[in-house]
């Protein structure tokens, strides 16, 4: 009989398409990724990977036999599911990808309700980019994701993952509190802190200065919101900046109205197969709750 967890390394090739992804991912060496994909070839008795350049292919024998093992995966966490909803305790351990600000803002509201309301459940937190979150979580890495989406950006649906809505958290220009300036185009002569380029948040922001007349001055690249606060609040730059990250508080910087008052969307996604799970709805039932207290009214 096969492995169930050789099964899991051929599935993890077919996603990641090198050996030290796959072991990097799952915590292996990629010698020992190796060994052991070379043993589930000997127990199928057929050929299973190709290599091409520093890449790994899987054969059509491969293919078949990686999506059968996502499958029975899916099978496997379809039955843990289930026999979590027999119990009566919310128990077991769920693992959140969060973008920054969620993660600040949030996730620590979200984990003190989780600690009241279910002592046995046990959260654990990794921050991580959506895009690379929604990946890890389709491979199985995470169970839940907390993600986001800026407008006229749409994000992959990945057939295996389903999406709730969580937030609509408006995106506003943050101005340094002495500053009289009082649309994005009165700020097209001053320094802009912007989020690192290649990232959706960065290429939204451009379009938005573009759309304005001018191309933005930026001088502060960064994805810690966090240091956008900072910088703006000391005078050294503005920059655009979405409700959430305020944590409910008074912001203590001018905050002005952008043209069409754009937003992002706030979502969770989990995997179909075990959306259900009472530990995940749980989780997502507590972020829920958390965000509806910290976004304010547009």
């Amino acid at each position: 009989m096969l492995d169930m967890r050789r099964l899991r390394l051929l599935r993890e090739v077919q996603l990641r398409g090198t050996l030290a992804e796959v072991a990097e991912a799952l915590s292996y060496s990629p010698s020992s990724v190796s060994q052991q994909l070379a043993q589930l070839e000997r127990e199928a008795g057929v050929k299973l990977l190709q290599k091409s350049g520093r890449r790994v292919l899987l054969t059509p024998q491969g293919e078949l036999l990686a999506t059968r093992a996502s499958e029975l995966l899916d099978g496997l966490e379809r039955a843990e599911a289930e026999l979590a909803t027999s119990l009566d305790a919310v128990t077991g351990t769920v693992r959140v990808a969060v973008f920054q600000s969620a993660a600040h803002a949030v996730v620590p509201e979200a984990l003190s309700l989780l600690r009241m309301e279910h002592p046995q459940l046990r959260v654990e937190i990794v921050e991580r980019e959506p895009e690379a979150g929604l990946f890890d979580l389709a491979a199985r890495d995470f169970d839940l994701v907390l993600a986001e989406q800026y407008p006229g950006h749409t994000r992959p649906h990945l057939t295996d993952l389903d999406r709730e809505f969580l937030a609509t958290d408006v995106l506003r220009l943050a101005l340094p509190p002495t500053s009289d300036a009082a649309s994005l185009t009165d700020a097209s002569a001053l320094p802009f802190v912007m989020e690192p380029e290649g990232t959706v948040a960065r290429l939204w922001a451009t379009q938005l200065c573009r759309a304005a007349g001018f191309e933005p001055d930026v001088r502060f690249e960064t994805a810690d919101l966090i240091a956008h606060i900072r910088l703006i609040e000391s005078g050294n730059a503005v920059g655009m900046l979405p409700d959430l990250v305020w944590s409910g508080r008074d912001p203590g910087l001018r905050l002005v109205d952008l043209p069409g008052t754009p937003s992002r969307t706030v979502f969770t996604s989990a995997r179909r197969v075990s959306a259900a799970r009472p530990a995940v709805t749980a989780v997502r039932a507590a972020l829920a709750r958390a965000t509806g207290f910290l976004v304010r009214p547009a």
